[in-house]
């Protein structure tokens, strides 16, 4: 079987937004909530508080995310709910009105779609909610309710608000604010199948699907998939699986997954030592114990076998995201680390995943910190908007760093060197974790040119000619990485 997977996410720098936190509308708009007194921007987040963000927010910031590189956003979920993370889903069909409900939502697809921006929903398909209205009525009406066997109902009294009591269903990861759908009811998964399209026709360009392993039915992803690109062939279906995810990822399924078996080898190589193993507690990626470049090649390597090349530029790498700690927080304030782990990020093969605020150097714990209000501009760091802004737009300059091939040339002590091949066009890549100057020569029998024109970074580089091979020999500075691509 041919595996296809969408053309235009091998080509897109997607940013992650979490919409209560990312921007607030400055125009007058039609809001529900007039006078609400939202909790303050700029304070650490609770983990109940609602910060007012919204999608006009978003829709005004258009031009921001444009100018940074960004052609694709992946929103946690939108839908109507009573959290501000919006994970406990009341309603599929209606985008949350805090954020300004489905017509914000229309005007802002069509805002990003002016600007090729593409836009992708989460999709919460394991659970639902104690306030979803088919639930809600088994809460009502008890063993008299229609919809019994839409959840996996254990025993009665229901108990979905004390603790005290069991609360006789199946809640996700034991929580009884999320009831598990029965997904083995024709009529559950029938259900789900007709959200999935209903958005899809609305206009968006594919679902991120949160936590999907869950989900044990079989051919329920098949069908999903079936139908989705029934709709949209080039719709982009990607998985949270923090694993190994062959099982997903053989072409009838997902087109990628959120690639933390990238992350996680990534910053225990970047940050190393500095990685604050607090900001790590119960999460199911290990970007510890610290690598040297051989030990993250050989991961690295070990990545790249698991999935066919197809499904590989349709990962979508990340270094944090809402589920983590932030980068900077990870590397216990390390500030190199983040800048060496994002230039692996933006030259490696899938779709790189920007969290937002990580690009002006905002800092965030474990949840709920690391979901904080996107900070005053007076407070971004400039220099690290920079770098981020000259690597996306590497990134999209040069096609071998989105499609290329991706060679190891050099992987020894503190010093990691790989190459992008596409066709005619080679760029090689070179990252020193240590913290001191380190010289090193590598013979590059991989490459038929001579990429001489520094594109990124400040260390020194010169190229010798042994008979029919080439040395490339570096004098990297402490904690840098750098580009190197043809002269035009």
């Amino acid at each position: 079987m041919k595996i296809q997977t969408p053309d235009w996410v091998k080509h897109a720098v997607f940013y992650q937004i979490f919409p209560d936190r990312f921007a607030k509308s400055k125009q007058p708009r039609k809001r529900l909530l007039q006078n609400f007194m939202w909790e303050e921007w700029h304070e650490i987040p609770t983990l109940q508080g609602y910060k007012g963000g919204d999608l006009w927010g978003v829709m005004e910031q258009l031009d921001y995310l444009q100018d940074l590189g960004v052609n694709a956003i992946y929103f946690t979920p939108i839908f109507q709910s009573a959290s501000n993370h919006r994970y406990h889903t009341h309603d599929y069909y209606q985008v949350d009105p805090m954020l300004g409900g489905n017509p914000a939502f229309k005007e802002l697809l069509d805002a990003a779609h002016d600007r090729n921006i593409k836009v992708v929903l989460d999709g919460v398909f394991n659970h639902a909610s104690r306030g979803f209205f088919f639930f809600h009525d088994i809460l009502e009406n008890g063993p008299h309710s229609p919809w019994l066997d839409w959840f996996k109902i254990e025993g009665w009294p229901l108990s979905a608000y004390d603790g005290s009591f069991p609360a006789n269903y199946v809640g996700w990861d034991g929580n009884r604010a999320l009831p598990v759908f029965n997904h083995d009811n024709p009529e559950v998964r029938e259900y789900i199948m007709e959200i999935a399209e209903y958005w899809i026709k609305f206009g968006i360009d594919g679902w991120r699907l949160d936590v999907p392993f869950e989900i044990k039915t079989p051919g329920f992803w098949q069908e999903f998939r079936d139908r989705v690109k029934a709709i949209n062939p080039e719709a982009y279906i990607v998985g949270e699986v923090w694993v190994d995810a062959r099982e997903w990822l053989d072409g009838t399924q997902f087109d990628g997954v959120m690639n933390y078996l990238f992350a996680a080898p990534t910053i225990a190589f970047a940050a190393g030592d500095r990685v604050d193993m607090a900001q790590l507690e119960g999460r199911s990626y290990y970007p510890y114990p610290p690598l040297f470049a051989k030990e993250y090649g050989e991961k690295i390597q070990e990545v790249l076998d698991l999935y066919p090349w197809e499904i590989q530029l349709t990962q979508l790498n990340l270094l944090a995201s809402h589920d983590t700690a932030r980068l900077l927080s990870i590397a216990g304030g390390d500030r190199a680390s983040v800048e060496l782990a994002t230039l692996l990020l933006l030259t490696y093969p899938g779709t790189p995943s920007i969290y937002y605020g990580d690009e002006v150097g905002l800092p965030g714990a474990l949840d709920p910190d690391s979901r904080r209000g996107f900070p005053l501009q007076a407070n971004w760091e400039l220099d690290v908007l920079a770098y981020h802004k000259q690597l996306v737009a590497l990134r999209h300059k040069y096609a071998a760093l989105r499609t290329g091939s991706y060679q190891i040339l050099f992987a020894e002590g503190t010093v990691y060197v790989f190459a992008r091949i596409l066709g005619d066009e080679e760029i090689v890549v070179a990252v020193n974790v240590a913290t001191e100057k380190v010289d090193v020569s590598c013979e590059v029998a991989a490459l038929k040119s001579v990429p001489d024109k520094l594109l990124f970074g400040k260390s020194e580089f010169a190229w010798k000619k042994l008979g029919e091979t080439k040395e490339l020999a570096l004098s990297m500075q402490a904690r840098s990485g750098l580009i190197l691509g043809a002269s035009d």
